[in-house]
């Protein structure tokens, strides 16, 4: 039986014997503190030298380590740490025949193998991330793997380590502090300054816990573990991740009372007991028989994610559940002058002649801001989501005005502030994601993945259109059979066109393409029958003498504001779908008709508990736009979607789908006015039969 001898500088009271394997090998492993006497350290050290397979020595804090350096002689630096007496190192390198570690060579491997493997595992894990380090030098090589993932690294050496009320805030900054060149440290001098200076001291406290509270995740050294996060409280830890080393029992138990979500333990938990880094070390160099500098780094990542072992980084979820934080922006806007009115600032002016209009144009100028936190989106699946609702001021007006170019800048500006705020994609809303190219040239140049929304919007349209067709109760619907109705819709070969063409065609009996084109017409009708075979086509190119045979109608044209279809000659009680932008169909038009049900999109019910600030809608309940950036969030899909004119039929699926996954639900059907009630529908179909009656012939006498 080999024997592993941890010799710890801390209290004896932390004592372990016992037996295990590792490898096919028996061992056993013994921890004896000293109580921070060193002598006694080194007396145990040489004592049990002849017994011991492989030494630890723990509560040893050594002097960072920058990138891949290794301290070749563990014993020699362990004794110039503590007693800095090179005649004692030399005395024992010459008595000592037994391997001696701090771990220090699996703790530095186990740090990048840790955050590489999340990173694999549960993609995106540290995308953008905001992570506060609190000793960057000692997570040097952390650091330097997480600054593949983030920018947004913070590193609070000079206010912890110097009492310099600073920040850096880039690895490349942490680099130059390391070597000693970065320009903060010429305020060190000061330092004694500092730290006895109490407004500087309380200041430092503040500016720290401030971070704390930004941060997502917050890296915390093992080593004085309290000391660096004692006096938190749930304001600065509570909903945080936190990546630490041997995660003990009470430090589990101390994190759990502040309210954190999540512990990463960057070292592997090699024994079903958790033991310190120098232990599982001595371990490794027990079982495998070598000397450590005889360890390589790649030999050592083998053996943490070897199928013997079966070993992956050790999550912690101290409520009992795992949570799994996601994160999002989505780019909103004013949609017409109305909105403005409604602000406190502007309402003042709202009778000036053109007031109004010269804050319209000032706005569009005007840098993008946060509008609105959106909190408390969880899936059933577990998985929650967070975001941020960011306002890109011009009113559509004011971007038809302006070049695509000046939309796209502005654009470009929210993407990089939400990757500052921590998102992994970034949705287009309304307008925003039809000028110019629809979002291609934004996703392009954008260092965040970018998504239209139109997907969603397509399939949350004809959702909607389903449930206003079984509302209202005109079109007789049999279950698990086919709608006995008639559908068309304008815009048939177009890119939202052709996707609401093939969903109509596996919900109704017969479906009208309507189109300028009649080639590409029948291309589509070959396409559809091919997926659908039980359903009637018709290929038209002037749809007004069918329009009075429809009950449900669907314009997804780019008309840009033209008139498509004349809504004085449609069926009474006919539902029409509205999905183009700008609108195919005016509120004056929809005025004319007040027996026609025409909506402009269905809006979704997100899971969980949201909150947001009023964006027009009943709380809870969101955009189809925006619920697509969130449905992608929430299933870890950090990548550009939907964008373009061209919406390919399998993402609309997907998408679909995926937002079933989520608990995604219609929430309600809007129209030019807002939302409908029960009782608005309930009115138009009234009205729709007393039409109808009018328009059946009067029986002969």
């Amino acid at each position: 039986m080999k024997q592993v001898v941890s010799i710890s500088l801390g209290s004896s009271n932390n004592n372990y014997d016992f037996q295990t394997s590792f490898l096919g090998e028996k061992f056993r492993i013994r921890r004896i503190g000293t109580n921070g006497d060193y002598d006694k350290a080194v007396d145990l050290l040489v004592q049990l030298d002849a017994e011991t397979d492989a030494f630890g020595l723990g509560s040893v804090k050594l002097p960072p380590a920058r990138k891949n350096s290794r301290l070749i002689d563990m014993a020699a630096n362990f004794l110039n740490y503590v007693h800095d007496d090179s005649s004692k190192i030399a005395k024992l390198r010459s008595r000592l025949k037994t391997p001696v570690t701090t771990g220090d060579h699996l703790l530095n491997v186990a740090y990048e193998w840790a955050i590489r493997s999340l990173q694999f595992e549960y993609t995106g894990y540290f995308n953008n991330a905001r992570v506060l380090f609190l000793s960057g030098m000692t997570h040097y090589r952390m650091a330097s793997v997480m600054s593949e993932f983030t920018e947004n690294m913070t590193f609070a050496d000079p206010v912890i380590e110097n009492g310099i009320s600073k920040f850096m805030h880039s690895f490349r900054e942490l680099d130059l502090y390391a070597k000693g060149a970065h320009e903060i440290l010429k305020w060190v001098p000061s330092k004694r300054l500092t730290s006895s200076a109490v407004p500087i001291k309380k200041w430092n406290t503040h500016i720290l816990r401030k971070a704390m509270q930004k941060a997502h995740i917050i890296v915390v050294p093992y080593h004085n573990f309290y000391d660096y996060v004692e006096d938190c409280t749930p304001e600065e830890l509570g909903g945080k991740t936190i990546i630490t080393t041997t995660a003990y029992e009470d430090r589990i138990e101390f994190l759990k009372n502040q309210g954190v979500d999540v512990i990463i333990d960057t070292t592997p938990k090699l024994l079903k007991r958790v033991v310190g880094v120098n232990v599982q070390e001595a371990l490794v160099i027990a079982a495998l028989g070598k000397k450590q500098h005889q360890i390589t780094d790649e030999e050592m990542l083998e053996l943490m994610s070897s199928t013997k072992t079966g070993l992956r980084p050790r999550l912690v979820y101290p409520s009992g559940k795992p949570k799994q934080m996601t994160r999002f922006a989505f780019v909103i806007h004013p949609l017409s002058q109305e909105q403005f009115k409604l602000e406190k600032a502007v309402k003042p002016f709202v009778n000036i002649p053109g007031a109004v209009d010269a804050v319209e144009k000032i706005v569009a100028y005007a840098p993008p801001w946060v509008y609105s936190k959106v909190t408390g989106i969880k899936s059933p699946t577990g998985a929650e989501a967070e975001g941020w609702l960011i306002t890109v001021g011009g009113t559509p007006k004011q971007m038809m005005t302006h070049s695509p170019e000046f939309t796209y800048k502005r654009l470009l500006m929210a993407a990089r502030m939400a990757k500052r705020l921590g998102a992994q994609i970034m949705g287009l809303g309304a307008f925003t994601k039809v000028v110019g190219d629809a979002g291609v040239t934004v996703a392009k140049k954008a260092a965040i993945p970018i998504t239209t929304g139109n997907s969603y919007s397509a399939s949350g349209a004809l959702w909607a259109a389903a449930d206003a067709v079984r509302r209202m109760g005109l079109v007789k619907i049999e279950e698990g059979k086919k709608i006995n109705g008639k559908t068309m819709v304008f815009g048939a070969t177009g890119a939202i066109g052709s996707v609401c063409c093939r969903l109509l065609a596996m919900a109704f009996e017969e479906v009208y393409l309507c189109g300028r084109n009649i080639v590409k017409l029948m291309a589509l009708k070959e396409s559809i029958l091919k997926e659908t075979p039980n359903v009637k086509l018709h290929t038209i190119v002037n749809p007004d003498k069918y329009l009075a045979d429809m009950d449900v109608i669907v314009t997804a044209t780019s008309g840009m504001g033209k008139q498509i279809l004349d809504i004085t000659k449609v069926k009474p009680g006919c539902v029409i779908t509205d999905v183009a932008r700008p609108l195919d169909l005016s509120p004056k038009d929809v005025a004319k008709r007040p027996d026609v049900l025409v909506i402009e999109s269905g809006e979704i019910l997100l899971p969980g508990d949201p909150k947001m600030k009023d964006i027009g809608l009943p709380p809870k309940v969101a955009y189809a736009c925006l619920a697509e950036t969130i449905v992608l969030v929430l299933d870890r899909r950090f990548e550009v979607f939907t964008i373009g004119r061209d919406i390919e039929w399998e993402k609309v699926k997907t998408i679909y789908k995926m937002g079933l996954k989520h608990g995604m639900k219609l929430a309600a059907i809007s129209g030019v006015n807002g939302v409908f009630s029960d009782e608005d529908i309930e009115r138009v179909r009234d009205l729709a039969l007393e039409a109808r009656k009018k328009l059946k012939p009067t029986p002969a006498n």
